[in-house]
């Protein structure tokens, strides 16, 4: 029964009569406990729906008024608002779908967000769609969808929408719905609805399907467009020209180009009309996947066809050209293209411009900026961008700042993006100075650096040796409140790696960790790699361990690093463990890896491992090169296990694989060491035989062997056959002859071998003079010597071993002064003295009989020396020291001398380095010290020396401890004499009583 609303002001004219006013209910008293709840006072849904249609029909004015002046709202529910929904347009009274729409947004606001059934909803929808209101229809579907996210459930509803009533075959609602699925961002739902349709014998138009289908390629969402046309197909949906343009967008985009030509025949099969866009979307798509030539042939075909290339067909392949490194030709389009009557744009010229500037070609990336000036088309930000990164690749840093005046002239504002090429291209150039002043400069302009900045800065200090730099700018970076990320740390862990500054580089890794930037692969690999090269095994063993914790996986390089560490520090175990975990990781080792393993099988002279690695390479798939192949015939043939050398070759052989040069060339060598000259020779031969031309590596390699097993007048016979078979010997060639003649002592033919190779343009290395400054020196031509030695200090092939050789000459010959000169002229040069140095020194002077003087050198050298290369000689001789090399006499003589010459931190440094060997240092050498200490009021370390020498059992004679005291007395060193003294009496070394000592001179002269 319908109440009557309550109203004051009478009914309007033709209005049907109202019924009384019903009194108020009366209200609700919250403190009671006798409420009525039963459900026959609960209010009827479809009742109060009944009377919300009628109001809603028969009120012509505000019906929100006409029911907030009813008692409808207490009795409201969302169950009345579902039963009114669901009401069929044909129901009496007919409401308009618009204002149903209107009363449900208006019962949401009163009873709350909580939504009617779903199939109120999809009722309402229908209704909506069938009214023609599809941007509604298209809200409160958004709402279902919202509400009932599960696709199936709302596509079930909409077809029971549907159901009885007359509906086209593709109801508009349908279209509605995937539109909405896909306006928010649920494309791959919308196509699940679509696909679901199927069963329900509902299919949406081909405009849906169409604009589904690009959706869907657009969210590279394949796998669901290729259903969504299996279902056109299925729902008869025929296809038009866009459908086609999208499939073979998706084919092209898939790369299957073959397909895409399918689409094609059947478009012309079908009759449908092809376009230019068809083809430009296939042009584009070849294009993109680097089939050029296959992208001209469908230009040439559309034209055939009598369709005009537009600006999109040429821009397309202009492009594709461009990133195949193709701009010249990318230029001839360009031209064609004018001669069409087409106008280039900006992204054309942008795409030459780039083309050649990323081969190099600035001249004609260039003429391409004055050609399209010249056709109204003005470069922008972007190309001259373009520009200047490709100029400061090229190093042409005055040309690229050129660049960025004339854009800043035309009123283009140098950025972020300008300063960071710029200082990128300085670093390249090793500038760092010009990448600070323009880092400066970019904040004196008001333009911020960002983190790119930072990261360029930082990897071009490191790459140039200067990681302690890049640091600081690191923590100014942190400072100035930007975060590093891993492009930034990265390239200063590897930098600090690579400069052996292992802590520092912990640390960055440390503080990376700590600002919750997780380290990347390359971070580790970087500290995992240097680590190894260093043989901190265990370390970089734990890094390793941190990285798989953190969920990275190592690569290829984490592996190599690891195995050749282990392999080089004799650990094969832990190598071969490495290589399994490698393989178990699903990784497939490259040869270069197997290398690492042979490499420790062979240090460890492990044949048997070296054939096993060879084999299970093979059962792998893995086929070695000849680089691999040529390492293990290397070492075999180096070793002496020349058989197993050519087993390894007939490997080769049967595998198909074509041995090189070198191959053999270490074959030759392993046989002259073997002394097996004639299966050498014969080798030779019987590579020509085989087809392959001996080169001069493999001659090279005969010649060598034979010197070194002392035939050398066979080897000059090989190489004066050289140029009969149209070869030149090169620079190993000679070196190897003439280092035969130095070792022969033939000094005459090797300087004549040497006159002849500069006078055919051969030009020596550092070998050729480090050999024959041995061979001079050693034959007693010194002058011939400093002769060579001084032109290969002149063509910058100064080395240690040349000037080591002239040392052991000079000594031999007992010239100590031309000794200490020449050592002086090495350290000029930078040539810091080695082991070696010192120990020509020494077997020089004693093959000489001159040892007893080796200390005058080594005294006398580091006082005229630099505080660097001092220090360095005084860390050389300790060393040598440690390990024996220096005879005990020297060592006691220059102890002596450098008290004499009151340098007592070196003596007691040599003193020190005698004690931790556990040699004694002599009894003179002892009072030297102590008199040494004396003198510089040292008076604890003194005492503390005579005790060593007690504990040592070292006891000096009465008259040697009257000499000392003697001294310390005269010079007026009181107190250092009566503790001294007091102590040789307590050691008995003395007996005569103190008032005697000081008188003693006739002792101390005789002393």
């Amino acid at each position: 029964m319908l109440l009557r609303a309550r109203v004051r002001r009478p009914a309007a004219a033709g209005a049907s009569p109202l019924r009384p006013i019903r009194p108020s209910p009366a209200p609700l008293n919250t403190t009671s406990a006798t409420t009525d709840t039963s459900p026959s006072s609960a209010p009827d849904p479809e009742g109060v729906a009944a009377e919300v249609a009628t109001l809603l029909s028969r009120c012509s004015g505000d019906w929100k008024l006409a029911i907030a002046a009813s008692d409808l709202p207490s009795r409201l529910s969302h169950a009345a608002v579902s039963s009114l929904l669901l009401r069929r347009a044909s129901s009496s009274p007919r409401i308009h779908p618009k204002l149903l729409l209107d009363f449900f947004y208006w019962s949401r606001r009163r009873l709350g967000p909580s939504p009617p059934s779903p199939d109120a909803l999809a009722h309402l929808a229908v209704s909506l769609c069938a009214a023609g209101l599809f941007p509604q229809a298209n809200g409160l579907l958004d709402l279902m969808i919202r509400a009932y996210p599960t696709p199936s459930l709302v596509l079930s509803s909409v077809h029971r929408a549907l159901s009885g009533s007359n509906h086209d075959r593709r109801p508009a609602v349908l279209d509605v719905l995937v539109d909405t699925y896909k306006k928010t961002g649920r494309v791959r739902e919308g196509a699940e609805v679509v696909l679901l349709m199927k069963d329900l014998g509902l299919a949406p138009s081909l405009r849906c399907c169409n604009a589904l289908l690009k959706d869907l390629l657009r969210a590279d969402a394949l796998d669901l467009l290729w259903k969504v046309r299996g279902f056109m197909e299925g729902a008869g949906i025929s296809p038009d020209v866009y459908t086609y343009a999208t499939l073979i967008e998706a084919y092209c985009k898939g790369r299957d180009f073959d397909s895409a030509r399918k689409v094609l025949e059947e478009m012309r099969e079908t009759g449908c009309n092809l376009n230019a866009v068809t083809y430009n979307i296939l042009i584009v798509g070849l294009c993109r996947a680097g089939a050029v030539e296959e992208a001209f042939g469908f230009k040439k075909e559309m034209e055939d066809y009598g369709l005009v290339p537009d600006e999109f067909t040429y821009g397309a392949i202009i492009n594709g050209l461009c990133k195949r490194g193709r701009p010249s030709q990318a230029k001839c389009l360009l031209d064609e293209m004018s001669s069409a009557g087409l106008t280039p744009n900006l992204v054309v010229y942008s795409t030459l411009v780039g083309g050649f500037m990323r081969e190099g070609n600035v001249d004609e990336a260039f003429k391409i900026i004055k050609e399209m000036s010249a056709a109204g088309v003005h470069p922008n930000k972007t190309i001259y961008d373009n520009l200047i990164r490709g100029l400061c690749k090229l190093g042409q840093m005055g040309r690229a700042a050129e660049v960025v005046k004339e854009m800043i002239r035309i009123g283009h504002i140098a950025d972020t993006v300008t300063f960071n090429h710029l200082i990128e291209g300085h670093l390249r150039q090793r500038n760092k100075e010009e990448a600070f002043s323009l880092l400066n400069e970019m904040r004196k302009d008001g333009i911020s650096p960002n983190v790119y900045t930072y990261s360029i800065m930082i990897n071009g200090l490191c790459q140039n040796g200067e990681s302690e730099t890049a640091g600081g700018l690191l923590d100014q970076m942190i400072a100035e409140g930007m975060k590093p990320n891993a492009f930034v740390y990265a390239p200063l862990i590897s930098g600090y790696c690579r400069e052996g500054n292992f802590s520092l580089a912990r640390e960055a890794l440390k503080k990376m960790i700590s600002s919750n930037e997780l380290p990347d692969l390359y971070c580790y690999n970087s500290l995992i790699i240097g680590l190894c090269k260093v043989g901190k095994m265990e370390e970089a063993i734990e890094y390793y361990d941190q990285m798989v914790e953190k969920g990275l996986h190592p690569n290829e390089f984490t592996y190599d690093g690891l195995i050749h560490g282990c392999s080089v520090t004799g650990n094969l175990e832990k190598a071969e463990h490495l290589f399994h975990q490698m393989l178990n990781s699903g990784l497939q080792p490259k040869d270069f890896i197997y290398a690492r393993l042979l490499e420790g099988y062979f240090k460890s002279d492990n044949l048997e491992k070296v054939s096993s690695t060879l084999q299970s390479m093979l059962d792998r798939g893995v086929i070695p090169d000849n680089g691999l192949y040529g390492l293990v015939i290397h070492n075999l043939s180096k070793s002496g296990h020349t058989h197993a050398a050519f087993r390894v070759l007939s490997l080769i052989e049967k595998n198909g694989s074509v041995p090189d040069l070198h191959i053999y060339s270490s074959l030759i060598s392993g046989l002259c060491k073997a002394g097996d000259i004639e299966k050498a020779v014969g080798l030779l031969d019987e590579i020509a035989e085989k087809g392959v031309e001996p080169g001069i590596v493999c001659y090279n390699a005969l010649i060598d062997g034979l010197c070194k097993s002392g035939n050398v007048s066979h080897a000059r016979n090989v190489f004066n056959s050289i140029f009969g078979k149209g070869l030149m010997p090169n620079c190993v060639t000679y070196t190897a002859l003439i280092d035969g003649y130095c070792k022969a002592g033939d000094m005459h033919d090797a300087i004549g071998l040497y006159n002849e190779m500069l006078a055919r343009g051969v030009r020596p290395d550092a070998f050729v003079y480090s050999v024959l400054t041995a061979g001079c020196s050693n034959s007693g031509d010194l002058q011939q010597a400093l002769f060579i030695t001084e032109e290969m200090v002149l063509k910058g092939y100064a080395s240690i071993s040349s000037f080591n050789a002239l040392v052991h000459g000079f000594c031999k010959r007992g010239k100590l002064e031309e000794t200490v000169k020449f050592l002086h002229v090495m350290m000029d040069k930078d040539i810091v003295p080695n082991l070696l140095t010192v120990k020509n020194i020494i077997s020089g002077l004693d093959e000489a009989g001159k040892l007893s003087e080796a200390h005058t050198i080594f005294v006398e050298l580091p006082q005229k020396a630099s505080q660097r290369d001092g220090d360095h000689l005084s860390s050389l001789l300790t060393d040598m020291i440690n390990q024996g090399l220096v005879p005990l006499d020297v060592i006691h003589n220059m102890i002596e001398s450098h008290c004499k010459q009151g340098d007592l931190d070196k003596a007691l440094m040599l003193h020190d380095a005698l004690v931790a060997k556990g040699a004694l240092t002599g009894c003179t050498s002892y009072l030297a010290l102590l008199d040494g200490l004396c003198r510089k009021s040292k008076l604890t370390e003194a005492l503390d020396l005579l005790k060593e020498m007690e504990k040592m059992g070292i006891r000096p004679s009465e008259d040697q401890c009257m000499v000392l005291l003697n001294s310390l007395h005269s010079s007026g060193f009181i107190q250092e004499y009566n503790k001294v003294f007091d102590t040789m009496l307590c050691y008995k070394w003395l007996q005569k009583e103190r008032n005697s000592v000081g008188n003693s001179e006739e002792t101390a002269n005789a002393e």
